[in-house]
Order: structure tokens, then C-alpha cells, then sequence
């Protein structure tokens, strides 16, 4: 008998979905598929390559509410958030079908030798391993400057988004992409190792925790294939002296709430000079607290349940064990749990998590050291400029980073030179642009997305001399 997979609708607790776990036999014969489709896709013209993504943008657009629901009801997303990512997946593949030309142009280079340019040409099958909480968005992130790169992709999704996973390969297919060009893995984790391995495979590219991109980057290394990592995050946004305490508490809650938290770049840690700390504890405590939680697929929510009960869990004991070593709560904390007569409301049945504050927070505790991947706050006090930088950077992390102050000039040095980040933001909250490349340095990966940085990764970079 053929082996399921089965997703629970974390807002309800009940079954959800259920699709075929791909066995040894359909692994292999995916990857021929689209080691055998490579040649002739690589050789289509890049105008029709980016006339095919306008069309993936079109579907994108018109199936905008149904796969809104899709995430709803899959992992927890609120309903206008869903809406919110579809956009966005369709303005990524508009973007590479706009730019993609010109980020591939060939680049000529005076060598006194005739004839030398550098020219980008595809590698081949690329593996995606993508994570569940933003399932669309970094799916197409990944897949459509590959696309339109030549490439040929095979999706290894999240095991708890598979319906998500199934519905974007049946867009690129409604949009008249050729078959194979690209298809859905439906495996456990365990067996990315066997397909990085293979040899019609050409280059990995993974969103998701450390000890993943470890034991990917490990089998990459052994089979000498290109990857590109993008990981976690626990980066701190400083908040100076001189900072509008306004701007940087409404700016900050937004950030550490994006998608309930459950997000790489969302802000994890607030590192606060002690002169503002006060003020902007209060605008943090009520900012935070104005988040309309419910179920996901109420046009209200604005934070729904967390994708998966072991994931709550885990935040809650984090949270408990920073308590445990002397942070303070100053905002929820606590598992949302219904009154008696109020059983089989959303707030009893879901992995829901309350908006969540604490203060205090120091080296040593869960809510320092580890990511807080879902609502909590954990504000980190600092004596002064130098002391906020210091700490800001004092993380194995290295993904997204802000600074708040009044003194635009000394914040653009500030994180030009001083964050230690691959994003770093003035006066902002860090989130991705297809226009600007995307990445990590530390234990949060190694390569880029996004941008013209991005559609080269999984290129080779060639090298031409005519002379003569």
C-alpha cells in the first residue's frame, strides 16, 4: 500500500488533506523527466520563457482567493495575508519576465585578446527543499528566476503544505509551462540526501532551520553540487537614543507579527538603549496587544494559529524557560485557552499562541539565544549606542537587522558598517523585494535570491576569449 501524507488544519485540529508519498520508483522517474526536458527548455527562447511567467502572474491573479484559502486552511495564514503573498508571488514572476533578459546578458570584458565576455548559462536540474510558512512565496521566489534562467526545478515542499506544494505545480501547468520543466516531489525529508546525490541533479537550494541547511550543504558537499541556504534568523533591530519611540514600537510590532511571527526576517530580538526603554515598552505592550486574533479564514484575523501544534508548544517553553531565568512577561505568555461554555471556539481547539512581551531578556535564555519562531517579543536592554550594536550583532545569525534613529546619516552607517546582517534597514522592518538581492551570512546560509544576484546562483558563469 502506498504511503500517505496528512495535513491538520492547525485553526480546527481536524484532517485536512491527504496526498501519495512519492516511492523509490517516482523519485527516479521525476528526475529523468526533467533531466530529459532540460535540453530542449534551456534551448527555448528567453521572450518565450518570460512570456510564460506573465501567464504563471495571470493564473497567479486568478486563482488569488483559492489558494488564500488553500494556506488558510493548510497552516494557519490569515485570509488577507494569503491574498497579500499570491500578489506577490505574481510580481516576482512579472519581475524576472521584465528583468531576466538583461540580468543574463552577456557581459564583455577588454582583454586586449580578441574577443572576451563572460556569458550565464543554466546548470540544469535544481532541487527546491521550501519551508511551510510562507508556502507560495518562497516557492516562486525560487522558481521563477530559474525558470527564466533555463533551469528545470523539482519541489521538495514542507510535509505539512503538500496541498500547497500540488496546487503550484498545476499553475505552472494551467499556464502552458511544458511538462516536467517543473514538478512536486512528494517525499520526507529523509530522502532529499538520495535525490541531491543523484547525478542528473545539479544544484540544491533550501529555506529553512540550521540543522536542515546543515545536513543539505553536507550532501551537497559530498556530491559536489551547488547550494544556496537561505536559514534562520534571530536578528536584532536596535533602537537608539534618539529614536521616535512611535515609529520604531508601531514598525516593530508589525514586523515581529508578519505572518504570526513564523517568519526568517521577522524581528526576533529589540534591543533597547535604557534611556528609551520605558516609552517604548508601553507603545510595544500596545501595539502588540491591538492584534485581532481568530480564525484564518475571517477577513478580521489578523493573527491566526500557529501552522503546527509542536510548534506552539516549543515557543511556549521557551517562553517559560526565559521566564525561568528571570525575563519578564509583560504581554500574554500564556496558551489561549477558552472558558468551559466557550469549547470548540477557535481559541480551544487551534495552535494558537497569545501576542506575547517580555523584557529583561538576557544571554542564557531561549529567548536570547534560540529563534522565537512565532508572536513573542523579546525586548534586550542595552546601556548605549555602543552596547545595542554590540548585542545586536553578539547572534550565529546573520539574516535581517534595523536601526532606529532620528540621525538618518549615523544609521546608514550603522548598518552599512556595523550590523553584521545581509539585509540591514534604517527607520524600517526587513522584508523581501524581487528587485534587491536576498541572503544570509552566519549560521542563516550563504548565497542570494532575488534580484539579478539571484537568477545567476544556479548558472554557469562562462567564460568566452575569441581570438584571432
Amino acid at each position: 500500500m502506498s504511503e500517505k501524507i496528512k495535513t491538520i488544519n492547525p485553526a480546527t485540529g481536524e484532517f485536512e488533506f491527504e496526498g501519495t508519498v512519492d516511492d523509490d520508483d517516482a523519485i527516479a522517474r521525476k528526475i529523468s523527466q526533467a533531466a530529459k526536458r532540460f535540453p530542449e527548455w534551456r534551448r527555448t527562447p528567453l521572450s518565450e520563457r518570460a512570456g510564460l511567467l506573465s501567464k504563471v502572474a495571470l493564473v497567479l491573479g486568478e486563482l488569488r482567493t483559492e489558494l488564500a484559502e488553500t494556506m488558510a486552511r493548510e497552516m494557519g495564514k490569515p485570509i488577507t495575508q494569503g491574498r497579500a503573498e499570491v500578489d506577490k508571488c505574481a510580481l516576482v514572476c512579472r519581475y524576472y519576465a521584465e528583468h531576466g533578459g538583461r540580468h543574463l546578458a552577456d557581459r564583455e570584458i577588454e582583454t586586449g585578446k580578441g574577443r572576451s565576455y563572460v556569458t550565464y548559462q543554466p546548470l540544469g536540474v535544481i532541487l527546491a527543499v521550501m519551508p511551510w510558512n510562507f508556502p507560495l512565496w518562497q516557492v516562486f521566489r525560487f522558481a521563477a528566476p530559474n525558470l527564466m534562467a533555463g533551469n528545470v526545478a523539482l519541489l521538495k515542499h514542507a510535509s505539512n503544505v503538500p496541498h500547497c506544494a500540488v496546487s503550484i505545480e498545476k499553475i505552472f501547468l494551467a499556464a502552458g509551462t511544458p511538462p516536467h520543466v517543473f514538478q512536486v516531489l512528494l517525499i520526507p525529508g529523509s530522502a532529499v540526501e538520495r535525490v541531491v546525490g543523484d547525478p542528473q541533479v545539479n544544484g540544491v537550494t533550501l529555506t529553512g532551520g540550521t540543522d536542515s541547511g546543515r545536513s543539505v550543504a553536507a550532501a551537497a558537499g559530498r556530491a559536489l553540487r551547488k547550494s544556496v541556504l537561505e536559514l534562520g534568523g534571530s536578528d536584532a533591530y536596535v533602537i537608539l537614543e534618539d529614536a521616535d519611540p512611535e515609529v520604531a514600537a508601531v514598525t516593530c510590532a508589525k514586523s515581529r507579527l508578519i505572518n504570526g511571527g513564523q517568519s526568517c526576517i521577522a524581528a526576533k530580538r529589540f534591543v533597547v538603549v535604557e534611556s528609551i526603554r520605558d516609552r517604548f515598552e508601553e507603545l510595544m505592550v500596545r501595539e502588540m496587544g491591538k492584534v485581532v486574533m481568530g480564525e484564518p479564514l475571517d477577513e478580521r484575523t489578523e493573527l491566526g494559529p500557529m501552522a503546527r501544534f509542536d510548534l506552539r508548544d516549543e515557543l511556549h517553553r521557551q517562553v517559560r524557560e526565559s521566564v525561568g531565568k528571570g525575563a519578564k512577561v509583560l504581554l500574554g505568555g500564556n496558551l489561549p485557552l477558552a472558558k468551559a461554555e466557550e469549547r470548540g471556539k477557535w481559541a480551544r481547539r487551534g495552535a494558537y499562541y497569545e501576542p506575547t512581551v517580555l523584557t529583561g531578556v538576557r544571554p542564557g535564555m531561549p529567548a536570547c539565544d534560540e529563534e522565537l519562531f512565532g508572536p513573542v517579543a523579546a525586548i534586550v536592554p542595552a546601556t548605549g549606542r555602543d552596547d545595542a550594536i554590540r548585542i545586536a550583532n553578539d547572534t550565529s545569525f546573520g539574516l535581517g537587522a534595523a536601526v532606529f534613529t532620528l540621525d538618518r546619516e549615523e544609521g546608514e552607517r550603522i548598518a552599512r558598517e556595523e550590523l553584521e546582517a545581509g539585509t540591514c534597514v534604517v527607520n524600517g522592518l526587513v522584508a523581501s523585494d524581487p528587485r534587491l538581492p536576498f541572503g544570509g551570512i552566519k549560521e542563516s546560509g550563504y548565497g542570494r535570491e532575488l534580484s539579478e544576484e539571484g537568477i545567476r546562483e544556479f548558472m554557469n558563469i562562462k567564460t568566452v576569449v575569441v581570438e584571432g
